[in-house]
């Protein structure tokens, strides 16, 4: 990935860059539908901002041929949680490869925005933070990068200040332990008479079915993913922001 320096400031270059949110895809409805869903929520919250969607994969657009055919100054904001291999290695490449010139913002992450969203979630099947017999086990994507399953296991960490749940604990679907059944075990084990799942997703999709599957068989509560919301949609355009401060550019 190569930086050179942006040749006009965009404080001075008249209209703002376009905001290209990016998403993974996926070859279930619901996801594509919730990455629309937040664009249309960022075009409502700064209504001179040109926001276009486009997707990795499975899903169209696609995020090469956005960049081609817009010919403009862009940022590509992951519509991601964390800052692994699609972040890392899938946008770089496609932005390399359309030949734009283009920022990529940074990924949403560990936001405090989104702790919040996420406590709305869990308040939403039942749960309060005065519940001592509670158990909430949050469930995200697992990484090969060790340092995103770190991050996100911060998630458990921060959603636990203030309450007087029994624990809190990362669980990861897919890649590395724990995965859910450990953290259920050590969540009972350390007092907790009621689990409650709190996936660390932006949208449903296969993996939040299988999810779905485990917490069925096991009687466990399930809250829903962080969806479209507005403090989703404030926080892409906390990182659109922060990626036109750099005042650098990803160059083919």
């Amino acid at each position: 990935m190569n930086y050179a320096p942006l040749a006009v400031a965009p404080s001075h270059a008249g209209a703002a860059p376009t905001l290209v949110l990016t998403a993974h895809g996926s070859a279930d409805p619901r996801s594509p539908a919730v990455t629309h869903a937040v664009a249309g929520r960022i075009r409502r919250l700064r209504p001179e901002l040109d926001v276009r969607v486009a997707f990795c994969e499975q899903n169209a657009p696609n995020l090469q041929d956005v960049l081609v055919e817009l010919q403009t100054p862009a940022v590509v904001s992951p519509l991601l949680l964390a800052d692994a291999y699609h972040a890392r290695v899938d946008i770089p490449e496609m932005i390399a490869a359309s030949g734009a010139q283009v920022r990529q913002a940074p990924v949403l992450g560990e936001d405090s925005a989104l702790l919040t969203v996420l406590r709305q979630r869990l308040s939403e099947a039942g749960v309060s933070g005065d519940d001592t017999d509670i158990g909430v086990m949050v469930v995200a994507v697992g990484s090969s990068n060790e340092l995103s399953n770190a991050r996100s296991a911060t998630v458990a960490k921060l959603l636990r200040v203030g309450t007087r749940w029994a624990g809190a604990r990362i669980a990861f679907a897919t890649g590395p332990q724990p995965d859910l059944a450990e953290t259920a075990l050590r969540l009972r084990t350390a007092g907790a008479r009621r689990i409650v799942i709190a996936p660390w997703f932006l949208a449903h999709g296969r993996i939040t079915d299988r999810i779905l599957d485990f917490a069925g068989a096991q009687g466990i509560t399930v809250s829903e993913p962080l969806g479209s919301h507005n403090l989703v949609a404030a926080t892409v355009l906390d990182r659109y922001d922060a990626a036109l401060d750099q005042r650098v550019v990803i160059s083919a």
